[in-house]
């Protein structure tokens, strides 16, 4: 095991879980992605570093990670999930035109949410906030 573990191999060790050479590639494809890959993005992107890693081992691999809420599925009203890692919080804008997924925080966003729950007698626990659009013509 490498001397330095980044945060989310820790997170897999701490919980248990092996980490192959296999996994650890997964887990730098999703690290290193700026984007919302599908399992097939992350397949072909993690096949070019490693060619022994089978689709097969990816699917498993994700349902794993989610499982262990390492990363985030999403379905953004598609027909295919798209996969990020769970660290800072935030929320999705998905252009409807393009599939562009723009990620955003929103302070009195995240106020009001606390707000509503309190109010209707619960404590806000998890939630997820997906706005979908299209850009304004200028």
């Amino acid at each position: 095991m490498p001397a330095i573990l980044s945060e989310l191999e820790r997170r897999c060790v701490d919980a248990g879980v092996k980490m192959t050479a296999q996994r650890r590639v997964i887990l730098q494809v999703l690290e290193a992605a700026d984007d919302h890959p599908s399992v097939d993005e992350v397949y072909r992107r993690a096949k070019d570093l490693d060619s022994s890693i089978s689709i097969a081992t990816v699917y498993r691999t994700l349902s794993l990670f989610d499982e262990m809420n390492i990363v985030q599925r999403h379905d953004f009203n598609e027909t295919f999930a798209r996969f990020e890692v769970n660290t800072a919080h935030h929320h999705h804008l998905i252009d409807v035109a393009s599939g562009e997924v723009v990620e955003f925080q929103n302070e009195p966003l995240e106020i009001l949410k606390a707000k509503i729950a309190d109010e209707l007698g619960y404590e806000l626990v998890d939630h997820r906030l997906e706005l979908y659009g299209r850009k304004k013509k200028s």
